[in-house]
């Protein structure tokens, strides 16, 4: 089974959306370079982002998000962002209706089923766990391996935190990677477990 990571860009202080989920600045430094990070085309970055972003991104066999996120980007479309195969929704409602059943989006009660489904699903392959109220949940739940965070220039002083309602202690080791690219420092902590 691959690990499960817990992911967002994220202020200075601690937060991945504005009071009204507007993300303001945070994703400004997925377009201040010159290297395509897809094929889109439409987000370049500098290149020791591309080297650090792109390795991890080709490694997600699946994310796991909230339906707050679902409903806030209208599910993508159907299609998974990032290239993702997976999207596994934490709901307790069901699937919108009219919903294409064969979109590669499956509906979960519960954080720790959502967990095990998107492993199952990703295999071998790192589960990524959108941060914020959902992510939390599984970092309380004691099923977070990894925190990555992509550190943005900007205080928001209010808004949706990283960790959401986090309000037990929880430690993680040293940064093992940190790395500084165009308007971003990308960190990435193990769980101490």
């Amino acid at each position: 089974m691959g690990k499960v990571v817990m992911y967002s860009s994220v202020s200075v202080d601690g937060f991945i959306a504005d009071e009204n989920d507007q993300p303001g600045p945070l994703f400004d430094w997925l377009s201040s370079g010159d290297v395509p990070l897809d094929s889109s085309g439409e987000l370049t970055v500098s290149q020791t982002s591309y080297d650090y972003t792109r390795a991890y991104w080709d490694q997600i066999g699946a994310t796991v998000v909230g339906r707050h996120v679902f409903d806030l980007t209208d599910g993508w479309d159907g299609k998974p962002p990032g290239g993702v195969d997976h999207v596994v929704v934490v709901t307790h409602r069901p699937e919108p209706e009219g919903w294409d059943p064969a979109a590669p989006f499956h509906f979960i009660d519960g954080v720790e089923a959502a967990v095990a489904k998107a492993q199952e699903l990703a295999g071998d392959r790192v589960v990524e766990v959108a941060a914020g109220d959902v992510g939390g949940q599984v970092l309380a739940a004691g099923l977070v391996d990894e925190v990555r965070m992509d550190v943005v220039p900007v205080v928001f002083g209010s808004g949706k935190r990283y960790f959401g309602s986090v309000h037990a202690q929880h430690l993680l080791e040293d940064p093992d990677v940190v790395i500084q690219g165009n308007r971003v420092l990308h960190l990435r902590y193990r769980v101490r477990r």
